[in-house]
C-alpha cells in the first residue's frame, strides 16, 4: 500500500509535484493560502456513482442518502445531488444547507434525537420525503405540525453495539438514539393512529467508522420481530482507511452486507435506504498546511498554521492520519505534528515520519473530507479555512476563507 491509496482518486505526481484534480497543491497553497481544504471533484463523483452502481446491482429499490453531518458544505454536496444521491439531515440548519445544495426535498430525510418545533416545522414546510421518528415527543410535534400526510419511519435501538469508538457507537442499549425494541410496538401503534402520518417502515443505525460489517445482519435480525414493512433504513457507518496500512471494507462489501441483511432477515421486496457519510466524502478531500515553526528537543515539534480548529478528529476520536511534507525528497525524521492553538492537546499526529521539515514547507493531511469541515471552529480566533474544488486543472473557491470581520460579525458592540 502507498500514500496514493488514501490520497484522492485523481492524485498524481507530475514532474515531482503532487496534483489533485489536475492542480498542483503547491500552486494552490500559493494562490489561496493555507490552511485549506482541497476537494477532488472527479473522485467525489466517482464515489457517488460507485454507491449507486453497487447497490443497484444487488437491490434495485435502494435509496442512497448522503449523511450530510459528515460534510454540510453546499458547494461540495451539490456535486452529490447532481449525481443522484439523496440527503439525510439532522437539523433545520442542515436542511437549509441541503436545500441550498440543490437536493430534491422529496429525496431528503430528517433525523435527530431531539428535534425542535423548528426542525420539524421547516422539514414539513419544505416537503421532505421522510421524517425519522426518534421517540414519542417527535409524534407529539408531528401531530401538531404535520396536518397532511407525512411519511415517517420509526428509529429502533437494536441493542447491537457498533464495533467502533465509543463516541460513534449508536446501537448500544445505552445510546440516546431511537426507542428500545420492547417499546417499539406501542409507539408503532400510536403512529399508525395519527391521521397526518404515513408509517412506512423502520430505521436502525449502529455506528460510524465501522470496519466490521457483521453488525448490519444482527441489527436487521433484531427488527424482524416487529412485523413486515415496506421500507427499511439500515443506516450508514461504513469505515474507511485513513493511512496506507489501514484495512477497510469496500463499498461493494458494504452493499453486500446491508442488502444481505435485508434479504435474509427482513423483506427482499422492501425499499432499502442507506445513509453513508464518511465513506462518500472522506478520501476526496485533503488539508493543506504550511509549517510555521520547527522545535527540536526531547521531541521534534513541527507546528503548522492549522490544527484542532480545522481537524478535531484526533482529539475527539483518537483518529490517526498519514501526513507528509509536500514535494519533498529528503531523509525522514520522527516528529510530533502539532497545531498553532494554545492547547497541549492540539496534536494532529504523533510519532510521524516526515521529510526533515523546514519552516515554509507545506504539509498535506489526506482523508480529511469527513467531519473536519463539520467540526471546524474559531478556537483562538482561528479563521476557518477555504474549500477549494479542483477538477480538470481548474481550481475554484467553494467556500471562502473567513476574515477578521467574520469573527465579529455577530457581536453586538
Amino acid at each position: 500500500m502507498s500514500l496514493f491509496d488514501v490520497l484522492p482518486r485523481s492524485a498524481a505526481a507530475v514532474a515531482g509535484r503532487l496534483t489533485v484534480g489536475g492542480c498542483a497543491l503547491a500552486d494552490l497553497a500559493a494562490e489561496f493560502g493555507t490552511p485549506a481544504f482541497v476537494v477532488d471533484e472527479a473522485g467525489l463523483r466517482e464515489t457517488a456513482r460507485t454507491y449507486l452502481r453497487e447497490f443497484g446491482a444487488r437491490h434495485r429499490d435502494t435509496d442512497v442518502h448522503f449523511a450530510s453531518k459528515a460534510l454540510p458544505c453546499a458547494p461540495v454536496t451539490r456535486i452529490l445531488a447532481e449525481e443522484g444521491l439523496g440527503c439525510d439531515v439532522a437539523s433545520a440548519g442542515e436542511l437549509a444547507i441541503a436545500l441550498a445544495a440543490g437536493f430534491d426535498p422529496a429525496h431528503i430525510l430528517l433525523h435527530g434525537n431531539a428535534k425542535s418545533d423548528r426542525d420539524i416545522g421547516d422539514a414539513v414546510a419544505a416537503g421532505v420525503g421522510v421524517i425519522v421518528v426518534d421517540g414519542p415527543d417527535d409524534v407529539d410535534r408531528l401531530e401538531r405540525l404535520a396536518p397532511d400526510r407525512q411519511a415517517v419511519l420509526l428509529r429502533v435501538n437494536p441493542a447491537v453495539p457498533g464495533e467502533t469508538h465509543a463516541a460513534m457507537d449508536t446501537g448500544s442499549p445505552e445510546a440516546k438514539f431511537g426507542v428500545a425494541l420492547e417499546q417499539a410496538p406501542a409507539l408503532l401503534e400510536r403512529i399508525a393512529g395519527v391521521d397526518g402520518l404515513e408509517l412506512q417502515g423502520l430505521h436502525v443505525h449502529i455506528g460510524s467508522q465501522l470496519l466490521d460489517l457483521d453488525g448490519f445482519g444482527r441489527a436487521a435480525e433484531a427488527l424482524a420481530g416487529l412485523g413486515h414493512f415496506g421500507v427499511y433504513d439500515l443506516g450508514g457507518g461504513l469505515g474507511i482507511a485513513y493511512r496506507p496500512q489501514d484495512a477497510a471494507p469496500t463499498v461493494a462489501d458494504y452493499a453486500e452486507a446491508t442488502v444481505g441483511a435485508l434479504h435474509a432477515h427482513l423483506d427482499p421486496t422492501a425499499r432499502l435506504i442507506v445513509e453513508p457519510g464518511r465513506s462518500v466524502v472522506g478520501r476526496s478531500i485533503v488539508t493543506l498546511y504550511s509549517v510555521v515553526t520547527v522545535k527540536r528537543g526531547v521531541l521534534t515539534h513541527v507546528a503548522v498554521d492549522g490544527g484542532m480548529g480545522d481537524n478535531l478528529e484526533p482529539m475527539l476520536y483518537g483518529q490517526r492520519f498519514a501526513p507528509f511534507v509536500l514535494d519533498a525528497d529528503r531523509s525522514g525524521e520522527t516528529c510530533e505534528l502539532v497545531g498553532h492553538h494554545c492547547e497541549s492537546g492540539d496534536v494532529l499526529e504523533r510519532g510521524v515520519e516526515l521529510a526533515t521539515p523546514r519552516v515554509g514547507d507545506h504539509v498535506v493531511v489526506p482523508v480529511t473530507g469527513a467531519y473536519c469541515y463539520s467540526l471546524s471552529n474559531n478556537y483562538n480566533g482561528a479563521r476557518r479555512p477555504p474549500v477549494i474544488i479542483c477538477n480538470d486543472g481548474d481550481a475554484r473557491i467553494g467556500v471562502r476563507r473567513e476574515t477578521m470581520d467574520d469573527l465579529l460579525v455577530r457581536s453586538v458592540l
